[in-house]
């Protein structure tokens, strides 16, 4: 007797953008994976909000800059009158992050880079990235946040090792100075916002990786920066990390930390992307438990994949206190949820309070000598 297979229902993707050679490009690409479909595109938001009405698609992609009424605005009245997850669809300039990181704000589940015309070389590792970014996107938690060809090869995935050797984690040393390292990826520029402009000036140094395009990350830190009592900044190869000041890895950059004496510096690396990212959290992490152990505090916020896991592992081997982010406050339980399966995490936490415990650990140890 013919057994009748139980077909898996695909996912629906409609695809909004002003240009016709983009709406195209993204369909033909979305197109090669067999668990998804474009059930539609849209020409402008007014097209689209037809198009939901007709097509209920589970994600959409969403143009960034667009005629008669701009990417942003549209998300909010959608995430007002009709959650979804949204993918954008952002060029990499000054004017492309500003706006990027505002529909993010607004709810939006992450963004990918415009296509580019002539992406025939890249073509395989984009296509890896949208697809990827689509199938989290369905599966991610929506809500509206308050305002204030399928590839034949991809990039091998490498692990901290490329960048940095595993070594023992130091002996205690005598310094009043802490230290706190964030990382974070899908829903983390919104995670980290709400950790940092919730934190005191009176705070140890903080690092932070978050996986973002070397276009975004300064104004991304620009951005944090006034809504933050700490001073926010993009980090410098050199810089001293000082008391109430944060320093977000570039996007182009490995961030490191290294001891000179008993001061904390910021090190800028150019080697390999690890984990498929660069910056990446597992080499931050990493640099911390060999160079500040004990001293230091560790936690990894919300994001799609595992980078970070292992160098939380890592820093709470070398007597760091480590927290995660618990699944149910995460857009993107990946690399949290990695990161409790290795029991990695001294602490699993909703990002409500997060902020409230590195204030308390912090005072804490002010008064102990060391953070317990």
């Amino acid at each position: 007797m013919k057994k009748i297979g139980v077909s898996m229902k695909k996912i629906g993707v409609l695809v909004v953008d002003d240009s016709a050679l983009i709406r195209s490009m993204l369909s033909e690409i979305i197109a090669t994976d067999k668990a998804i479909e474009v059930v539609g595109t849209a020409r402008d938001p007014y097209d689209a909000r037809e198009k939901i009405k007709q097509l209920h698609p589970d994600v959409l992609t969403l143009d960034v800059e667009m005629p008669k009424m701009d990417g942003v605005t549209f998300l909010r009245n959608l995430m007002r009158l009709r959650p979804m997850p949204v993918v954008m669809v952002s060029s990499l300039t000054d004017k492309g992050a500003e706006i990027t990181l505002q529909a993010l704000e607004a709810g939006a589940i992450d963004f990918v880079s415009k296509p580019k015309l002539d992406i025939a070389h890249t073509l395989e590792n984009y296509s890896v990235e949208i697809i990827e970014k689509i199938k989290v996107a369905a599966g991610a938690k929506v809500y509206a946040r308050k305002s204030r060809t399928m590839p034949s090869t991809v990039a091998k995935k490498l692990t901290a090792d490329a960048v940095l050797n595993k070594k023992a984690p130091p002996s205690p040393f005598k310094t009043t100075d802490k230290l706190i390292a964030i990382g974070a990826s899908t829903g983390g520029t919104e995670a980290i916002r709400d950790v940092i402009s919730s934190l005191p000036a009176a705070m140890p140094g903080i690092v932070i990786t978050q996986h973002i395009p070397a276009a975004f990350s300064r104004p991304f830190a620009e951005r944090i920066n006034h809504e933050s009592s700490m001073i926010v900044c993009q980090a410098e190869d050199g810089q001293q990390i000082l008391p109430g000041h944060v320093y977000i890895a570039p996007g182009d950059h490995h961030l490191l930390v290294e001891r000179s004496g008993a001061r904390f510096i910021c090190r800028l690396n150019n080697g390999p992307a690890v984990n498929r990212h660069k910056p990446s959290v597992d080499v931050m992490f990493r640099s911390v438990a060999q160079n500040i152990g004990q001293n230091a505090i560790g936690v990894l916020l919300t994001g799609m994949g595992a980078d970070g896991a292992q160098g939380l592992l890592e820093m709470r081997n070398s007597g760091a206190i480590t927290i995660a982010q618990d699944e149910r406050s995460s857009v993107v339980w990946g690399m949290p949820g990695e990161a409790v399966k290795l029991n990695a995490a001294v602490e699993v936490l909703a990002l409500s309070k997060v902020a409230a415990k590195l204030e308390m650990l912090y005072q804490q140890s002010t008064i102990h000598g060391k953070i317990a």
